[in-house]
């Protein structure tokens, strides 16, 4: 047992993986949560605060003598928690205020990428409702539509029409479907390939790369239906191959790196790249996050060998050495369990039942992401309610796993894809 204390900032199933990898390191003592959520509570202390309060996060850190803060969702991170943690002299996991506008703001991403050479789609940024749409008319194909700032993941259209492109600028521009955050726009042109993401852990100067992954957005299988945060996701991804990690890491991750050192604002924390693979093997950026991806990690971390909390600690410290985590010859496929309505209006508080002969199924892990406690009983408690995580020496039976537990779980309105990385599976034959 180590002694590190460790407090993970965040409430979903991103939290929970984090949690489980801490858990696992040899330096630590204990984990708690803030604000964490039921599920979470049943296995590690939870404090009922904002991830927005500053000041009661700092007050929690110096009661609890804690030695390192990572945080979760983004929002904290855009908010400058990572500012205010270190300047009180605590090693905090995430991006500065300043570098996580490579999230924070679309138009800043990809003006930064166009400054730096990295492979992007060609775009124009609007703040004028007219001016955009007459600019939409002229394209020969359907576009995609960005909203500048933070929407939870929403605030990307992939439009089908020229039309549907139209009906896009009118609800985020016109309408301000998502407030300020749509008070600019992004029209990028639509690349062909396939999608998949790169996370790696940055100390402002090096970085360690991660497994790739491949995440599922669309609702139901083959890719149909409303986008979501993410339905699944699976690592190692079989197109990722050497090759195409070293072209990711010269033309895209290094470039990064280095040019948010010049001008000024060192990434620290994780850097996550949602890339597009052409047909011809070669790698265009589609957007950078700050933080680690939901459900990404959670087809990631199972992955990694090592202390994650001393790698997580390096980071924030500058100090990030290669060798702190190695990958393992494993493959991990995530499955999202999601209530009824989701993701529109969702219903909550239907009884989950099956989690204990899940978790009985080798290799399979559940991690509560939208879950809370009523009684003895853990009911639904949002959209995306449990991630089944299966993992294996092949993805085949990885997939095998994770399905295997999913069918073990009920609960009234319960939905989930049932193609987590079968395309994968069927290009490897």
């Amino acid at each position: 047992m180590g002694s590190r204390n460790v407090l993970v900032v965040g409430s979903g199933g991103r939290e929970y993986a984090l949690c489980l990898a801490l858990e696992r390191s040899s330096s630590v003592a204990s984990v708690i949560v803030a604000p964490g959520s039921a599920g979470m509570s049943t296995r590690w202390k939870c404090y009922d605060i904002k991830t927005l309060d500053h000041t009661a996060l700092l007050s929690l850190v110096d009661r609890e003598k804690l030695d390192l803060v990572v945080i979760g969702p983004e929002a904290p991170v855009v908010e400058g928690l990572v500012d205010t943690l270190q300047q009180h002299g605590v090693a905090a996991y995430g991006p500065s205020a300043a570098a996580a506008r490579l999230e924070a703001s679309k138009v800043f991403s990809k003006k930064f990428s166009q400054r730096y050479g990295i492979p992007t789609a060609p775009f124009q940024v609007f703040t004028n409702p007219t001016a955009a749409r007459t600019y939409v008319r002229r394209l020969d194909r359907a576009p995609v539509i960005k909203a500048n700032g933070l929407c939870a993941g929403k605030g990307v259209v992939v439009s089908e029409s020229i039309e549907h492109a139209l009906s896009a600028v009118d609800a985020i521009l016109e309408r301000r479907a998502f407030g300020d955050a749509g008070a600019a726009i992004v029209i990028e042109e639509r690349i062909a390939g396939e999608e998949m993401s790169i996370q790696v852990m940055c100390d402002g100067e090096r970085m360690l790369v991660l497994p790739s992954a491949q995440d599922h957005k669309r609702l139901g299988d083959g890719d149909v239906g409303a986008n979501t945060g993410g339905m699944g996701a699976y690592s190692p991804v079989p197109l990722m191959t050497k090759a195409l990690e070293e072209k990711v890491r010269k033309q895209i991750l290094e470039p990064t790196i280095k040019g948010m050192q010049e001008e000024g604002q060192p990434f620290r924390g994780t850097l996550f790249a949602g890339l597009m693979i052409t047909p011809k093997g070669d790698p265009y950026l589609l957007e950078f996050n700050v933080r680690f991806g939901d459900p990404e990690v959670q087809a990631t971390l199972p992955l990694l060998d090592g202390d994650f909390a001393e790698a997580c600690y390096q980071c924030a410290k500058g100090e990030l050495q290669p060798d702190v985590l190695r990958i393992a010859n494993k493959h991990a496929l995530c499955v999202v369990l999601a209530s009824h309505g989701y993701p529109g209006s969702v219903r909550t508080g239907d009884r989950i039942l099956g989690i204990k002969e899940a978790e009985a199924v080798p290799g399979v892990t559940v991690i509560h992401a939208g879950t809370r406690k009523i009684e003895d009983e853990v009911v639904t408690g949002g959209g995306r309610v449990l991630n089944v995580v299966g993992v294996a020496d092949t993805l085949q039976e990885a997939r095998d796993r994770a399905y295997e537990a999913c069918g073990k779980i009920s609960f009234d309105g319960m939905h989930y894809r049932k193609d987590i990385g079968a395309r994968a599976l069927k290009a490897v034959g």
